[in-house]
């Protein structure tokens, strides 16, 4: 990450689900991002293979990674870290 995520609140109402593919480097950089970010703000993450699930990959394809948060599709391709921290930050 290019900055710094100091001091924050814990985020527990918050459930994030990443959905990768085995040898994707854009799903790597994303669980990086996640991890230091669920540390510094206590979120739940569940990570799924979308290969592992025909659901999953009828609804997404090959679009990976997503970022699902509380169910809701947040993020395709890249997480931006902007967003990410302002939908940490928020009330």
């Amino acid at each position: 990450m290019g900055w710094s995520w100091g001091r924050r609140r814990k985020r527990p109402d918050l459930a994030f689900e990443l959905l990768t593919r085995s040898g994707c480097h854009l799903c790597e950089t994303a669980h990086r991002i996640l991890d230091d970010a669920q540390r510094r703000y206590g979120f739940a993450l569940t990570v799924r293979d979308v290969d592992a699930d025909p659901n999953l990959v009828e609804r997404f394809g090959a679009c990976v990674p997503v970022v699902l948060v509380n169910g809701v599709v947040r993020f395709r391709g890249r997480i931006n870290e902007v967003l990410l921290r302002r939908l940490l930050d928020a009330p």
